[in-house]
């Protein structure tokens, strides 16, 4: 199923997209997930909230809420192209703040879950020893939590290659520039006899899906095996 220019132009964006975003919000949703999972303060509960804001807000309604806040007039917009020069609002690196935004929630609650199954006994004993908490959760934490979050990882990345709702409001569908798969297709369901292309651009998102779970399922597995055996 061979795609145009224009769909592999979109593939590889989503594939960009969906790469960059993991790499920058993945150690953030592990440092949250740790937090939410085994500390108490004043305002978790705010936290939490906010955190999986973006799971019950519409796309559309995140998507303007980034739009005016990180726009080239939005107060965080402002503050980035003044200091360092940063444009995101129709760019593609506001299509990874935007998977970004989507996927966080997803990753942080596999990681979470993850960190809640493991026995804190296995923590204290560690910091009983004097190990301070970075090494307890590098030597102790860490290993036992990978699978979740292989499988965060994976959910944040299907989340970030089939985001339309977020990216299209905040970035547009610009080709060459802003245009993911979603939005590819989206266009090419709007072009009459678009309908052949729309349908190669569906099979290739199917088919990096899968891709994408089989391989969090082989990898999650040999860390287990890998484990168990320690």
């Amino acid at each position: 199923m061979m795609l145009d220019a224009a769909g592999w132009d979109a593939l590889l964006l989503s594939l960009l997209v969906g790469v960059t975003s993991i790499v920058i919000a993945l150690p953030l949703a592990i440092w949250v997930a740790w937090v939410l999972a085994r500390r108490n303060f004043w305002g978790k509960a705010a936290l939490n909230a906010l955190v999986h804001l973006p799971l019950v807000l519409p796309p559309v309604v995140t998507g303007y809420l980034l739009l005016i806040s990180f726009g080239r007039t939005g107060p965080v917009g402002i503050l980035l192209e003044n200091t360092f020069g940063v444009v995101l609002a129709f760019r593609w690196t506001g299509a990874v703040l935007a998977a970004v935004v989507m996927g966080f929630p997803l990753m942080v609650r596999a990681i979470r879950l993850a960190i809640e199954a493991v026995d804190p006994k296995l923590e204290q004993a560690a910091s009983t020893l004097g190990a301070p908490d970075f090494a307890v959760f590098r030597t102790v934490t860490l290993p036992l939590i990978l699978p979740g979050i292989l499988a965060g990882g994976v959910m944040g990345f299907a989340k970030a290659i089939g985001e339309f709702g977020a990216t299209i409001t905040f970035v547009a569908n610009i080709p060459g520039e802003t245009q993911t798969l979603p939005s590819a297709i989206y266009t090419m369901l709007q072009v009459p006899g678009g309908e052949e292309t729309a349908i190669r651009m569906v099979i290739w998102a199917c088919a990096l899906a899968l891709f994408a779970v089989v391989l969090s399922e082989w990898l999650a597995r040999r860390v287990a095996a890998k484990i168990a055996a320690t």
